[in-house]
């Protein structure tokens, strides 16, 4: 009887990632680059291509970004849309093997710095600076400020949930926020508003990505390709300039809390990848991985590379090019295999 015990609390400690299944749950925050996945899945897109390979898949919204980072890394959605650098330091910091399924796009002036009564960055000098701490509005504040020959000692960073950015923002005290769209433009919207510094200044360092639990992957790889075949079907439509492409903006635009011309703005701004060859030109590049060292070096300083990390090398981080970091450790992996088969017609 104890043996029969033992056994099932073995089988039960063994996380299910490891095993194949037929239903997973993946989830997305709001964000230009994101809002494909709320229309693909209102229109049937991805469920089409998950029956096409006889899986469910179902698409959440999380209100909450990092939330729904944290609920991804705690094993409640296979799936979740994040940039390269929010998950090198939360799940593949907290030891989960995560790889970038699909590189969606970069981040191309949707990412900014706002102060409010200056239209200078330097003028930032001494403030406090209202943005989600430890993300990418950190890290472009970091860049930022390193091209005006300044660092974060120079500044006070308070940390605020993107789903107060705005509403603080409009309050007496607050003078200097670092945010993303929709956000970043109902933010320049308000009256003595100026953009100081922006994401267009560090090109193809910001990258937006679905990411998904390694385990997970390499037991069901039908689930990887349901979830590329429905992604490359919604970026046919959209980039289009027919009927069926403003639709499908419109309902993006609305999903957001913007209209078509406010969405169109934001898609200025980013550098989508409206192809699976596009994608993997960025993916397959030596510049990923100078990329992300530099993402590990801001995260080691500002100690998000987990307990006990001696330097910046300590996750392996393993692109196409070559890994950075410890070969022995590596966490975060950008996958092009899925983009490749897309690319091919092999989905």
């Amino acid at each position: 009887m104890k043996k029969h015990l033992l056994l099932l609390v073995c089988l039960t400690a063994i996380s299910s990632h490891s095993f194949a299944r037929d239903s997973f749950k993946i989830c997305w925050s709001i964000y230009v680059g994101w809002m494909p996945w709320a229309y693909g899945a209102e229109q049937g897109i991805v469920k089409k291509w998950a029956d096409k390979y006889d899986i469910d898949i179902d698409v959440v919204q999380i209100n909450d970004y990092v939330e729904s980072i944290n609920q991804y890394t705690a094993g409640e959605f296979d799936a979740c849309t994040m940039t390269n650098m929010d998950a090198l330091t939360i799940p593949a910091a907290g030891g989960v093997d995560s790889t970038a399924l699909i590189v969606g796009d970069f981040s191309n002036g949707n990412d900014g710095v706002v102060l409010k009564g200056k239209d200078s960055l330097a003028a930032i000098k001494g403030q406090n600076v209202n943005l989600v701490e430890l993300s990418v509005s950190h890290y472009l504040l970091a860049r930022g400020l390193e091209s005006v020959g300044m660092s974060e000692r120079d500044v006070t960073v308070v940390n605020t949930s993107d789903a107060d950015m705005v509403a603080i923002y409009g309050t007496k005290d607050v003078t200097s926020v670092v945010t993303w769209n929709p956000l970043l433009s109902e933010i320049t919207a308000m009256p003595d508003s100026h953009e100081v510094f922006n994401s267009s200044q560090i090109p193809g360092e910001i990258i937006d990505l679905l990411v998904i639990n390694t385990e997970t992957l390499k037991a069901n790889p039908k689930l990887a390709k349901a979830l590329v075949g429905a992604w490359y079907e919604i970026m046919a439509t959209m980039s289009g300039s027919d009927d069926a492409a403003t639709a499908a903006k419109t309902y993006m635009a609305d999903a957001s809390g913007t209209d078509l011309a406010g969405y169109d703005a934001q898609l200025a701004s980013t550098q989508m990848f409206y192809t699976p060859a596009a994608a993997l030109e960025l993916t397959n590049s030596d510049k990923l991985t100078s990329t992300m060292q530099k993402v590990a070096e801001f995260s080691f300083e500002h100690g998000i590379l987990g307990d006990g990390a001696p330097d910046a090398s300590f996750i392996g981080v393993e692109t196409p090019a070559g890994v950075y970091g410890d070969k022995g450790n590596i966490k975060f992996r950008f996958d092009p295999t899925y983009m490749q088969m897309a690319a091919d017609g092999k989905l």
